[in-house]
């Protein structure tokens, strides 16, 4: 590949494509409306022209199917599920992802790896996952600083910590591993998912995003306002 392809989608679920362009060494990048996700989105807004939101708050790399049938990601991510809190790097199936309503934008970036590099790039994931590797709350909030100064981006995290990578600095050490950098004029702990986006790295892109229908604001009626509303119409 000699340039960026890119090809879109707005029609598919998230499992269709997923099912469809998802493959061991790909990268893939997630955006939805929900709380946490809306505040990086908007903290990536300085790295776009028009000032606009970016579409993605969470990166992650795909490992392949494995012998239970799913496709798996490898992720540094924080994770709650009722009692389980999951800090750091971790493995979980594509199914993940599957929710159309929670993550209503989606990437695939394939760089044309071939099976010894996407072997090495995973292979990196997995001593970090083997040594504990945690999600940094901290680096996030550097990184979110160096973004309102851009002298900042190619310094070292100000509130780096060894032994910690959020998302996306997770996923751009891995491709370090086989000298991809997608940004290098960005120090590593201070890469965002949008730099990941906006890589000019030959590659092919698929992306996949649905408008999302904002939902109209209810007030709660006391039942006896509700009653005599009833009564005068």
């Amino acid at each position: 590949m000699s340039t960026v392809t890119v090809v879109e989608y707005d029609n598919l679920t998230n499992a269709e494509f997923l099912e469809r362009h998802a493959k061991a060494g790909c990268i893939g990048l997630a955006g939805g409306p929900h709380i946490i996700e809306k505040m990086i989105r908007r903290a990536q807004r300085h790295q776009r022209d028009d000032g606009s939101w970016s579409l993605w708050g969470h990166a992650f790399i795909f490992q392949g199917r494995r012998h239970d049938g799913h496709h798996w990601v490898m992720e540094s991510d924080l994770d709650i599920h009722r009692r389980i809190i999951r800090l750091g790097v971790q493995e979980n199936r594509i199914t993940k992802y599957h929710d159309d309503g929670y993550f209503t934008s989606l990437a695939i970036l394939d760089f044309g790896l071939d099976e010894a590099q996407a072997t090495k790039v995973l292979a990196e994931g997995l001593n970090l996952l083997a040594s504990n590797t945690k999600y940094s709350l901290r680096e996030v909030f550097g990184t979110f600083l160096s973004l309102q100064e851009d002298r900042l981006r190619e310094r070292k995290n100000i509130l780096e910590r060894d032994r910690a990578m959020f998302c996306s600095a997770f996923v751009q050490h891995l491709f370090l591993a086989v000298g991809i950098d997608f940004a290098p004029e960005i120090e590593t702990k201070n890469t965002t998912p949008e730099d990941i986006a906006q890589t000019t790295i030959p590659h092919a892109r698929y992306v996949l995003d649905r408008p999302v229908q904002k939902k109209k604001l209810r007030l709660p009626i006391p039942d006896k306002v509700r009653s005599t509303l009833k009564r005068l119409t």
